[in-house]
This record gives C-alpha cells, structure tokens and sequence, in this order.
C-alpha cells in the first residue's frame, strides 16, 4: 500500500491536466494552498483523506482511481480466420470498439466484387503490393503506404500480382464485420 501512495501524486497530476485546471485553480476549489497541493503532486507531501477527499471532489474522480490497480495482460491471443483468400489475424480484444487485424490477401485469378458498408478502414501495407479499387480510382499501394477511406465508397482490396499482401488494417466498429460477409 505504501508503494501505491507514492504514485497518488503523479496520478492527481495528470488528472488536473487532464481537466485543463492549473494548481491555483484545484488548490482554491478544494481549500488549500498552491504549495501544498504541489508539494502533493511531486510526492514531498504524504496524501492523506483530509487533503484527497475535497480534491477528488474537485476533480469528479473517486480515491481509488488514484490508487495502483491490476493491469490486466496486454497480449492479444485470439485465433487468425482463412476466409479463404484472406488470412484475418485480429490484433484487438474482442469487444473492443475498434477493430485492428493483420491480413494477408492471397492472389487472385478474378477482380472481386465491390462492397459498399457503414463505417471507415485505415491500412498499412506491411509487404508486398495491394490493389484497391475504391470507387472510380483504381490504385496499386506498396509497403511502407497507407490510406484512409469510408467504407460507402464502394471499394475492393485484393493482392496485386502472383504475390501475397500483408497489411494492418483498422476498421470503425461495423466496418470488419460488414467486410467480410
């Protein structure tokens, strides 16, 4: 617990930054001097409830949200999709409202069909050469490009040439799901 209190300081920092208040400004809603709130911040001072509570009030923020918590595992570990010339890594939670995969697009023999859906997808080419079709622009994007579009366009992304494609592609939250039906 000591340890959790020695980053209350830095946690109530950022958190009056965050709101755009400077230290007078917290410091006089919540009854206290500038330096004592700032020596608080830096950790020269101990937090304690009589200086928290009318702070946190000020803020709208509850004292546990200054104290340390569990940070969950970060590692994303779900299984890629074939969806046949597609191979769909996702690279977000599931649940998460935005949606990031890497995908490799297989070559193709024909153009596929154009589809047209609610949302936006942003991609970086990680190798090879992606043709997108998006509306009247037919375009060729190789590794290190990216582009940005909505996905009412009607639009086609598929390998250009005999070579697979790997790209990273970010898509709003109706946009995957829409995509690959």
């Amino acid at each position: 617990m000591r340890d959790e209190l020695k980053l209350v300081g830095s946690r109530l920092r950022a958190e009056r930054i965050k709101q755009g208040l400077t230290l007078d400004e917290l410091a006089t809603r919540s009854g206290m001097s500038t330096s004592t709130l700032s020596r608080l911040e830096s950790g020269k001072r101990q937090a304690n409830l009589e200086l928290l509570v009318p702070l946190t009030r000020n803020l709208g923020v509850r004292i546990d949200d200054l104290l340390t918590y569990d940070v969950p595992d970060p590692r994303i570990s779900r299984p890629m999709q074939d969806l046949g010339d597609m191979k769909v890594t996702p690279l977000a939670p599931e649940g998460s409202s935005v949606k990031t995969y890497k995908i490799k697009f297989l070559p193709v023999k024909k153009i596929p069909d154009l589809k047209v859906h609610d949302g936006y997808e942003w991609l970086y080419v990680v190798s090879g050469r992606l043709r997108l079709i998006l509306g009247n622009q037919d375009l060729v994007l190789g590794p290190g490009e990216a582009a940005e579009f909505d996905t009412r366009v009607p639009h086609a992304l598929f390998a250009e040439g005999r070579r697979a494609v790997e790209v990273i592609s970010i898509f709003s939250e109706t946009g995957f799901e829409t995509h690959t039906t």
